[in-house]
């Protein structure tokens, strides 16, 4: 047993993507966004962290997609 709580375990569903484009547009769009954090908030770190394994984790679904490997 751990002593956390991982953001995803290896049971996890996989995401469902929005098409690549919008995906690819929305990861873009939340970069910029939190390129501004503050980077000794350790909340606003945390929260930029969770945001960019969610986009990242939707575009990788969507670029598996779009090549017909899910």
């Amino acid at each position: 047993m751990t002593s956390y709580n991982p953001l995803h375990g290896p049971d996890a569903p996989p995401p469902f993507p929005a098409p690549l484009d919008r995906e690819l547009r929305m990861a873009r769009e939340y970069v910029d966004e939190v390129a501004e954090a503050n980077i000794h908030d350790h909340n606003a770190m945390l929260r930029a962290a969770a945001g960019l394994d969610l986009r990242l984790r939707n575009l990788i679904a969507a670029v598996e997609a779009e090549r017909g490997e899910s």
